[in-house]
């Protein structure tokens, strides 16, 4: 069997963070993304596709072609506000990205084995690559239901000091499979608990231990086509309702084909802690960890030196 594939979205605007984080420095020449790759290399994966805007090209290839494209075969897509289907016209003012699931989608011509998908600005941690490409590489992942996974982290595990966070809170059953996944875009501790804030401004306890999502899924190549296909339907609705801001999320098609019986989600899990640098108070916090993590010996002081 092919080795799997890691796909990268990293196309993001970083609104929140006041600039390009995906390639921000976070200790020494590293960038988080050196330590996804870096992880994804000694699990076992033989590729990694990395979604980004065709302006920030350059800057990608000047950090990590010469570094981590050394060790591992790296490529390129192309997340394109433009790139819709016939018959679709992009509103003048929106400037946002169509989401996750069109950014996936973007990277379909260079995918034909099984991938995981990841967020080029978090870090994951070494035991969720190893469960991933064990699962990838090991699992029977033919047939239908598609077979497909996801690394769930504790909440508790993937909060900021700095702010709220958006997470896929799951639901899971009693035999470990994704029965449900909720987006909330309002995580936070508050008084010690952690809770979230609805849409209308309601806070309603999360317990601990609860499994979120943070994009880190396993596809068959089955799911490229299902993103597809389904990306004219939510056009037509984010056209009407929400022109300028509407996202196809990859949470929600993940969802979908729960819901109707065409997917499985095997719900893998990770103990380790994610970083991310959400917001720029972040990141000093996020390179103080991951420079403690380099000198217990997880990882070398320079990853590609």
């Amino acid at each position: 069997m092919n080795k799997p594939t890691l796909v990268i979205m990293a196309a993001g605007m970083g609104s929140r963070y006041g600039g390009l984080k995906q390639i921000d420095k976070i200790s020494g020449r590293d960038i988080i993304l050196d330590f996804s790759l870096f992880d994804a290399l000694r699990a076992g994966f033989g590729k990694a596709v990395i979604i980004i805007k065709k302006e920030n090209e350059a800057d990608f290839r000047a950090l990590i072609d010469d570094r981590a494209g050394r060790h591992i075969d790296i490529e390129y897509a192309y997340q394109d506000l433009h790139n819709i289907p016939d018959g679709f016209a992009v509103p003048d003012e929106r400037t946002k990205p169509w989401g996750t699931a069109h950014a996936v989608m973007s990277a379909a011509d260079k995918v034909r084995e099984n991938f995981a998908v990841i967020n080029s600005d978090d870090y994951y941690g070494p035991e969720a690559f190893r469960v991933m490409a064990r699962f990838l590489t090991e699992a029977d992942l033919c047939g239908t239901p598609y077979p497909f996974s996801m690394v769930g982290y504790k909440v508790e595990n993937t909060l900021t000091d700095n702010g709220s966070v958006s997470r896929g809170v799951c639901t899971e059953t009693e035999d470990g499979f994704l029965s449900d996944i909720v987006e909330r875009t309002k995580i936070m501790r508050q008084d010690g608990d952690i809770v979230f804030r609805d849409e209308a401004g309601e806070l309603h306890a999360v317990a601990e231990g609860t499994p979120v999502s943070m994009n880190f899924w396993g596809f068959t190549p089955a799911m490229m086509d299902e993103i597809k296909a389904a990306f004219p339907a939510f056009l037509e609705n984010a056209l009407e309702n929400n022109p300028l801001k509407g996202e196809y999320l990859l949470p929600e098609c993940v969802d979908k084909l729960v819901k109707a019986g065409k997917a499985s989600v095997r719900m893998l899990k990770s103990h380790d802690r994610w970083y991310g640098v959400t917001y720029k108070e972040d990141k000093e916090s996020v390179s103080a960890s991951l420079n403690s993590l380099k000198e217990s010996g997880l990882y070398p002081a320079d990853l590609w030196k």
